[in-house]
């Protein structure tokens, strides 16, 4: 399976959605799906970034707290901050009855991590292939204490660079990495594998011609 840099996977993507019209909450919606399936039984606690990685998250969130998970959710912005799908995603898990905890400083962090139960998953959804130069600030401080609990990075550890394979300043130590239609080309480095943990790639439903552009420009000729 061929990998994709950061360029190509956002240009699949946006093949995908502008130009064969596949609505991009369909997407997130399969993504989230797609990693649920690999939730353990138990409690679980998604932590979402304002993006659509966070967007991710929140969908996870809908289909754990529909199965009966004990399910938490940490959100790191506030909603006016948080991409379209994210807040859509976020309104339709609340609308549910589900709760968001809101984290916008390192005390909010740490009560809301030392309420979780020892058993406890935890998904990271919190920044994506969009990490660029070193993690600072609350993030930096989230990385750095996230529970030594079973981990499933959402598409990529948070803190990892996608395309480098190298961390920037500190990244999440995942247990399961569930990565998107195509592995990323920093998965594929030596300096990534202690941070990825197992992946596993899913199908979210984007053709394999959106990351073939001879393929693509053939289809689009006229």
């Amino acid at each position: 399976m061929k990998a994709l840099s950061v360029a190509q996977m956002r240009e699949a993507d946006h093949r995908a959605i502008q130009g064969l019209e596949i609505p991009s909450e369909v997407l997130m919606d399969k993504a989230g799906n797609a990693v649920f399936k690999h939730i353990p039984s138990g409690p679980v606690c998604i932590v979402c970034g304002k993006g659509n990685n966070g967007g991710d998250g929140f969908v996870i969130a809908r289909y754990c707290f529909l199965a009966g998970h004990d399910t938490k959710v940490i959100v790191l912005a506030e909603d006016q901050n948080l991409s379209p799908d994210a807040r859509t995603f976020k309104r339709v898990f609340e609308n549910l009855g589900g709760v968001c905890m809101q984290v916008t400083d390192e005390s909010h962090w740490f009560f809301a991590i030392e309420s979780l139960s020892e058993n406890v998953s935890m998904v990271d959804a919190v920044v994506g292939t969009s990490t660029q130069g070193d993690i600072k600030g609350l993030l930096k401080t989230i990385i750095e204490t996230w529970p030594k609990v079973f981990t499933i990075a959402v598409d990529i550890p948070s803190g990892l660079n996608a395309d480098s394979g190298i961390i920037s300043g500190v990244a999440i130590k995942a247990t399961i990495t569930i990565t998107f239609q195509w592995p990323k080309t920093g998965f594929l480095k030596e300096t990534a594998h202690p941070f990825l943990g197992e992946v596993i790639v899913e199908d979210i439903g984007i053709p394999s011609i959106c990351a073939n552009d001879t393929a693509w420009k053939a289809l689009h000729l006229d």
